[in-house]
């Protein structure tokens, strides 16, 4: 006989697992919609603003406004994509040249496997994590998953079988080997810090990051060089400006995605700022208290429902800040030069990061030291 309380229990992850798919394209496609509308706003110009519905401007209030946004930009853009005439080069390896647009997208995907979005209150007062799985390990789960988003961009470049592909793809994985070490290194003062012990908290575990920051400092604060550093690195890791050098128009053309129109430059366009997406998410859960309110302040909202959607919302509203940061710096800063992506990496970030690391070690030893 079948057990349908499992089969109940396996659907409802399932359908949990689509939403939180489908809230990440979303928010990449909207993503890309605020991209251009920063920048119009940034260099005066209006930026897309006719792709609305018609009933859009006859809602009360908001409906000049939101046919001023062109709300629908989004989706024009992916049927554009869907239905453009795919055309593959011939000097191209054909089964790679398919592959590499889905191995960029998955890693972006995966990752947010292990992301608490928020906390759901039962009747008795407990606290669930919502997340598709609550990993001890969930930060080295993302540390190793999103790492392999290099191979789409590796795989591009290859199979595109010309130089200039070739040539960002190479850089892609230089870069990649460059920033992580410094990420990584960067990350290892939080886990001392949140598996302090008495704490009773893992220090791998996401949501034992999130909780040591309620009502509490938040990690931005207590370790101000660890979270420079590891946003320096997800600039790096997610190939934005100024650390666009697998793309690199000025010298590479397009880079890694030169050979590439239609559907599959859209898997890759999207794939970027899903990465920039999953990212923030990151950085707000490790470095900005996740859906706690503020640094030192119990959260306001009750333990009840409205509580939880509060929590989601907040953590969302941190999220789009940090999205809106990355749009920000790309429309502010110039795009170095590759030496000097690679110098910073290796002679600046990853000193630094070790010596941060080596400061942790000898705080946390002190304080850790039984009183006399």
């Amino acid at each position: 006989m079948l057990d349908f309380e499992l089969l109940f229990l396996v659907g409802l992850k399932v359908l949990f697992a689509l939403l939180m798919i489908g809230a990440v394209m979303t928010m990449a496609g909207y993503s890309v919609l605020a991209e251009r509308k920063v920048s119009a706003w940034m260099q005066g110009r209006v930026g897309p603003n006719r792709t609305v519905l018609p009933f859009v401007e006859y809602i009360p209030f908001l409906g000049p406004y939101l046919k001023k946004m062109g709300i629908f930009q989004p989706l024009a853009d992916g049927l554009k994509f869907l239905f453009k005439e795919e055309i593959i080069p011939g000097h191209v390896n054909k089964f790679y040249y398919n592959l590499a647009p889905i191995v960029a997208l998955v890693p972006a995907l995966t990752t947010m496997v292990v992301l608490p979005f928020g906390e759901f209150f039962t009747s008795d007062g407990e606290s669930i994590p919502l997340m598709l799985a609550d990993l001890e390990v969930g930060i080295l789960f993302i540390l190793a998953i999103s790492s392999l988003g290099v191979y789409g961009i590796v795989l591009a470049g290859w199979s595109s079988n010309s130089k200039y592909p070739f040539l960002g793809s190479i850089r892609s994985s230089a870069q990649m080997i460059s920033y992580e070490l410094a990420m990584g290194l960067s990350l290892l003062p939080v886990f001392l810090w949140v598996s302090e012990p008495g704490t009773g908290a893992m220090g791998l575990s996401l949501v034992d990051i999130v909780h040591s920051q309620g009502n509490a400092p938040w990690l931005l604060l207590v370790q101000p060089l660890s979270a420079l550093i590891f946003l320096i690195a997800l600039f790096a890791e997610t190939n934005r400006l100024p650390f666009d050098m697998p793309e690199s128009e000025t010298d590479l053309v397009g880079g890694f995605h030169t050979e590439y129109g239609g559907f599959k430059f859209g898997i890759f366009f999207v794939a970027e700022y899903a990465h920039i997406v999953v990212g923030s998410a990151i950085f707000t859960i490790i470095f900005l208290g996740g859906w706690h309110f503020l640094p030192w302040v119990a959260d306001p909202w009750p333990s009840t429902w409205v509580g939880t959607l509060i929590g989601i919302g907040w953590f969302l509203a941190k999220t789009i800040f940090l999205i809106f940061f990355f749009i920000w710096i790309r429309w502010t800063l110039p795009r170095f030069r590759y030496d000097q992506v690679m110098n910073l990496g290796w002679t600046k970030l990853l000193p630094l990061a070790l010596l941060n690391l080596i400061f942790y070690v000898l705080l946390v030893t002190w304080i850790d030291q039984p009183a006399s």
